[in-house]
Order: structure tokens, then sequence, then C-alpha cells
């Protein structure tokens, strides 16, 4: 009887979690536009600058043909992350990302580690930040200063990369979902005009 009782409770949330299938398309929205803005800024930095950008990827990454990189890395991100925003090519244009995702992993913040901001409970991290407050709040204007936010230590590691990377990855499998996109719309119109054509070779029209 309670066995009875536990399987119909489990069906009856079964039920209402089938419910919310209706607003599927939420969660490839919002990872669109969580991705919009750091590939956006990522790329007009990098085409904003393309000497200093090619630079970096000669004298620090050693890459080859740097310009040409540096200008493939900058058009990839923007053109990424506007076709990102409007829901257009997302699984096509999710492939470029997650190689230039890959690349920053390995090339750029590997020896890093894991966090892209040091960890304050770290006790060697804790005494550094202890003394850089301690000499901005004796030598500067420590309110100004930490004004727009907390003193910290950059470890630049791979986590913000391997963020982005999983999000394209989940993108690259969904699509950018129904309604709030472009693709959407396109593969309902492609979808009617084929049936249309199916309908008319059935009756034997040409």
């Amino acid at each position: 009887m309670l066995n009875n009782s536990l399987f119909k409770s489990f069906l009856a949330v079964h039920r209402v979690l089938d419910c919310t299938k209706h607003a599927d398309f939420l969660a490839p929205l919002a990872f669109r536009v969580f991705l919009f803005f750091p590939f956006w800024m990522a790329g007009t930095q990098k085409l904003g600058n393309i000497e200093d950008t090619a630079a970096w990827f000669e004298y620090s990454l050693e890459l080859p043909l740097p310009v040409l990189m540096a200008w493939l890395a900058g058009l990839t991100e923007t053109a990424g992350a506007a076709c990102l925003l409007a829901g257009f090519a997302v699984r096509y244009i999710t492939v470029p990302l997650m190689v230039t995702m890959l690349f920053a992993i390995f090339a750029v913040h590997w020896d890093n580690g894991w966090a892209a901001i040091a960890s304050s409970s770290d006790p060697d991290i804790a005494e550094r930040l202890d003394r850089a407050r301690s000499i901005l709040k004796e030598h500067g204007n420590y309110d100004w200063l930490t004004g727009k936010g907390s003193i910290v230590i950059l470890q630049n590691g791979i986590e913000f990369g391997v963020t982005y990377f999983v999000l394209c990855l989940s993108l690259f499998f969904t699509g950018a979902g129904k309604y709030v996109s472009i693709d959407y719309w396109l593969k309902s119109l492609v979808d009617k005009c084929t049936k249309k054509k199916g309908d008319a070779s059935s009756l034997g029209v040409n």
C-alpha cells in the first residue's frame, strides 16, 4: 500500500515536471545571453588592439602567423557573440568558439590551475591580501580604491574557459532553443516548405 502511494506521488511530481518542458527554451536562451558578454568583450578588445594582440600571440604564446591568428580569434569571438545573442547558426558557431576556448585553456591558463580568482581561504593568499590592504590603507585612499570591488589576487586559471566551453558544448547539442532564436523560425519555415513540397508530390504536382 505504501509503495503504491509513493509510486502515485512520483507520477504526480513527474507530471508537474513535464509541464516545464513548455519553457525548455529558457535554458539555451540564458546560456546564449550569458556567453554573449565575455565573447563580445574579448573579441572587440582583440580587434580594437590588433597590433598588441598579435604581439602577445607572437612573443608570449609563440604562435605562428600572429597577425592572422589575432584576426581569426577576434572575428570568431565577435561574430560568435552576435550569432549567440541572435540565436543564428548556433550549432555551427559553437564549434570555432569551443576550439578557441580549448586553446585558451591549454595555451594560456593551464599552468595557473583551476581558479580564476585566488581563494582567500588559502593562508598564503590571505597573507598577501592582508599585506596589500595594509599598504593601500597606509599609502593610498583605500575607500576609493575599493569603491568598485574588493582587492583580490587574479590567479587566471582555467575556470572561466572551462565554463564557457561547457556552455558552448551544451548549445552544440541542444541548439539555440525555441521561440527566441532565428534558428527556430528558420527551421519552422524550412519544415513548412518541405511539408508543402511533400504534399504536392503526393498529389502528383511538380
